[in-house]
């Protein structure tokens, strides 16, 4: 996988346009003075537990005594549920915030960006090619980049694309992420195949 493969298949799991009306919800019980600060907060925090996942992946791989295999295996099947839950989104809310109560964290910074497909994702990639470290941390900071832009611009974004606009992007995200998925299921499986035989 490239620098930009990894970095889009990193901007699908993250699914800021999906994000987008959960941000906007959490975000518009908050003082409006201090929205951009909290954003850019939760943003920060978010890409430094990704990077500590991505560095570390591959010392957890090791103490669980996983090989990549499994993990490629297990990631396919998050991913895809994760790709299923975009085209067939739950109904129900994300979040339990009273009033004018300010995100620490949770849920913004986790689970919402930096949630468990995308911490798995990035273990799967320490562990498939740690030699390339310094292009799996391009690809998660444009990947990151990318979406902090969507994030910081929601009510933007949600007037342009209004709300099923938003729906439709997310739909077609989620198809995208069916078929990385289950790529990453069948490459587990040959590895797994080629290695046992």
């Amino acid at each position: 996988m490239d620098i930009f493969s990894a970095a889009v298949m990193l901007f699908l799991i993250m699914d800021p346009l999906g994000n987008l009306p959960i941000f906007a919800s959490i975000l518009r019980h908050i003082d409006p003075k201090k929205r951009r600060r909290v954003l850019i907060r939760e943003l920060i925090f978010a890409l430094v537990i990704m990077l500590a996942f991505l560095y570390a992946g591959e010392a957890i791989l090791s103490f669980l005594n996983l090989r990549s295999e499994s993990v490629s295996i297990a990631g396919g099947i998050i991913l895809f549920l994760i790709a299923i839950r975009m085209i067939f989104p739950q109904p129900g809310g994300v979040v339990g915030l009273a009033a004018g109560e300010e995100p620490f964290i949770v849920p913004m910074a986790i689970p919402l960006m930096a949630g468990p497909s995308i911490l798995a994702a990035l273990i799967l990639l320490a562990h498939t090619d740690s030699s390339r470290m310094g292009d799996w941390t391009i690809a998660l900071v444009s990947a990151w980049g990318a979406s902090a832009v969507i994030l910081m611009f929601y009510k933007l974004f949600t007037r342009m694309l209004g709300e099923k606009g938003l729906t439709a992007v997310e739909r077609l995200m989620g198809m995208v992420l069916v078929m990385i998925s289950v790529q990453m299921f069948l490459d587990g499986v040959s590895n797994y195949m080629k290695t046992a035989s």
